[in-house]
């Protein structure tokens, strides 16, 4: 019997914590916490405690499988790549490269996703690439590339112990990021002060110092009279003002009469606000992090900015214990924003309407460009239902149930002529695909991660894939072969990494050598920073100047009203994560957590005559699903909402589409309900089976 013990990077939350994976004879047998690890300290939320139940091979789809008027068969690789390669031919040839697009995986390294961005542009001549991050953080990507010209966290997760002000704005790290989460609650306890800004009272909010519970929708509101108090009492850092910033005048005139009706707008009376900007612009050091409680709204770009002018107002960006720092979901969603999947930028955030960055990228790779703008994820969508975009390849994502109004992506996916998905498991969007492809998983494939923190780190392969499963980078290969393309023919997955830090400004100075001395490297990390830099803007931005950008409250698209009189919001919770794809196998995790809630106050509750855990219908203008009703007073009155980890009860058949103008991100933070119970002994139906009651949609 043979053993031996693997360090890598857990692959949940965008923490990054650092994972043993023991293993014998092949087989993964425990996991522990890297007691040196820099950010995690030897320590592991439950979810990487549990990593080792979503690489179990239970589950595991171990052969190419492809579509029958019965279901999916067994296919060797030779005849699924076939099928690939003609269907996107013929495609290319009748409707040209818009036809055609990749959404890549936040869950995936680095190396897969510069192939996967590669692939599209380099093979399929589509700029048509994009990630989960369209639904998560690309307000932050288009907001701070706006105002201080790099759209990432700006300081390091340690400096939680050196700064003397934690503020938490619309995000409970406890949930999602549950070791960052600690570090807080520990730097709160030893005197650390913190204040909590969100609609539902967190386990944060119970402990801190101040917890202003706006409206959902009314950020830019609460931010423009926290900016007016501080401009009116004179409390800005005007020297850093003055040294660093621009646009001052203008973003005082706008923000002059905040006042008006901000009491009504956010709920928050003006005593408040005065005392939660006092406490902010007189901190010698004050972080602020956020979450999806910011960017999900209609006004997710404009949202971001807010938080910008905030923080440069006072000062509070360029220093340890500083910043602006957006806790990002997924653990690769940093590093798959940095290699480019997305429609406007190659990797590094060189943007692909820069005719210098498309010259420098087509002579890299030898081969003529496209020009024109890609589509974002839901534009594939919405261009799939007019017919106009017929092939997709998806791989470690589950948009059925993860993005928004769940029956219209249903149904965008069923007009395709060619749907490629890549998987451990059949998910909700694998069963409705032509050809699903067997993928490695983190633990059976090397490369890099990189965390909220912008570290990249190594991810070490401790296991043989099982079956015929590959790594992403190695199929997407092996499809870029098929199409007459030796773009993608790497030897290894270093040699990838090779290439994009070649082309990649930010990662310059990386290798796997140094990423592993250092335990992990920050970027920019570059010839000037050889060994990274753990934080951002200390002497100057990249735009020169921050700019301080006025903006204005925007209403929430849909409203409470007297036929959906209730407001929706999401969350996640602990013991989940995302489509619960890999979660959800563990049984330690599964028993915890009923699958589907809906959080409801108690007062709410009563005038719907809802008991606790009784089973409730809930409708909005897009859906219909049935779930249990969680009694919390930790949610106001008018407020419920939801986990999306279940798709028993998912909580997009009933969100919002309705999209920021910028980042066409989706308002899933907001939208009216209607709750109702059902009659008692009555157990919830799940989505699976309401559909088939209502003949849904089949591929």
């Amino acid at each position: 019997m043979v053993s031996q013990t693997t360090t890598t990077i857990c692959p949940f939350c965008g923490v990054g914590c650092g994972l043993n994976l023991h293993t014998e004879d092949d087989r993964l047998i425990s996991v522990t916490p890297q007691l040196d690890h820099p950010v995690s300290r030897g320590q592991l939320c439950s979810k990487g405690w549990s990593s080792a139940y979503g690489v179990d091979l239970r589950g595991r789809i171990l052969h190419p499988l492809i579509r029958t008027p019965r279901g999916f068969r067994q296919a060797s690789w030779d005849e699924a790549l076939t099928t690939i390669g003609e269907a996107l031919q013929q495609v290319l040839n009748e409707d040209g490269p818009m036809a055609v697009g990749i959404i890549s995986s936040a869950r995936a390294t680095n190396e897969d996703n510069y192939a996967a961005q590669k692939l599209a542009r380099a093979v399929l001549k589509t700029n048509n690439i994009d990630h989960c991050a369209r639904i998560c953080h690309s307000p932050t990507v288009a907001g701070l590339k706006q105002t201080l010209g790099s759209g990432a966290m700006t300081n390091s997760a340690a400096d939680i112990f050196e700064t003397d002000l934690i503020v938490v704005f619309g995000a409970d790290p406890t949930e999602n990021h549950a070791i960052l989460g600690g570090h807080i609650m520990r730097a709160h306890l030893a005197g650390t002060k913190l204040i909590v800004v969100d609609p539902r009272r967190t386990r944060l909010a119970k402990l801190a110092d101040m917890h202003l519970q706006l409206k959902p929708g009314s950020n830019i509101a609460l931010i423009n009279a926290l900016i007016k108090t501080i401009l009116d009492n004179h409390w800005q850092d005007s020297e850093y003002i003055e040294a660093r910033c621009e646009g001052l005048v203008p973003l005082a005139a706008a923000v002059a009469n905040a006042y008006d009706g901000v009491e009504r707008t956010t709920g928050i009376d003006l005593e408040t606000i005065r005392e939660m900007a006092r406490a902010y612009s007189k901190a010698s050091r004050a972080m602020i992090f956020y979450g999806m409680g910011i960017t999900q709204y209609v006004s997710g770009t404009n949202n971001v900015i807010a938080l910008s002018n905030l923080a440069l107002v006072c000062g509070q960006i360029g220093r340890p214990g500083t910043g602006i720092n957006p806790l990002r979901g997924q653990n690769n969603v940093q590093g798959a924003c940095d290699m480019g999947c997305l429609p406007n930028v190659y990797p590094g955030y060189q943007a692909v309407a820069d005719l210098a960055a498309r010259d420098k990228f087509s002579h890299a790779w030898k081969t003529a460009l496209p020009e024109q703008p890609g589509l974002t994820s839901l534009g594939m969508s919405k261009a799939a239902l007019d017919g106009s975009f017929r092939a997709l390849i998806l791989f470690g994502e589950d948009p059925v149930i993860t993005d928004p109004d769940q029956n219209q992506e249903r149904l965008a996916l069923s007009k395709l002529d060619l749907l490629v998905v890549a998987e451990l498991t059949m998910t909700d969007t694998a069963r409705m695909a032509d050809v699903v492809l067997p993928a490695a998983s983190f633990a059976e494939k090397s490369g890099t991660f990189t965390n909220c923190e912008r570290r990249v780190q190594h991810v070490r392969q401790a296991l043989p894939p099982p079956g015929e499963a590959r790594g992403d980078w190695q199929w997407l290969a092996a499809i870029a072969r098929q199409l007459g393309s030796d773009q993608l023919d790497w030897s290894d997955s270093e040699a990838v990494f090779r290439e994009m830090a070649a082309l990649t400004p930010s990662y310059s100075a990386m290798s796997y050598p140094h990423i592993d001395e250092h335990c992990g490297l920050q970027w920019p990390c570059s010839a000037e920073t050889p060994d990274g830099t753990a934080v951002l803007h200390s002497n100057s931005f990249p735009i020169g100047r921050a700019r301080l950008i006025p903006v204005h409250p925007t209403e929430i698209d849909e409203s409470a009203d007297a036929e959906y009189p209730l407001l929706l919001t999401t969350n996640r919770l602990h013991f989940h994560y995302g489509c619960g794809s890999m979660t959800r196998k563990s049984p330690l995790l599964e028993r915890e957590i009923p699958p589907g809630l809906l959080f409801i106050n108690p007062a709410d509750a009563r005038d719907l005559g809802i008991l606790h855990r009784a089973p409730v219908g809930v409708r909005s203008r897009r859906g219909y699903l049935e779930t249990c009703a969680m009694v919390s007073e930790d949610l106001p009155p008018g407020l419920v909402s939801m986990p999306y980890h279940f798709r028993e009860a998912p909580s997009n058949q009933l969100t919002n589409n309705a999209q920021d103008p910028v980042t066409k991100m989706p308002e899933l933070k907001a939208c009216a309900v209607a709750v109702e119970p059902l009659p008692p002994g009555r157990v919830p139906r799940s989505m699976d089976q309401l559909n088939a009651e209502q003949g849904g949609i089949e591929r």
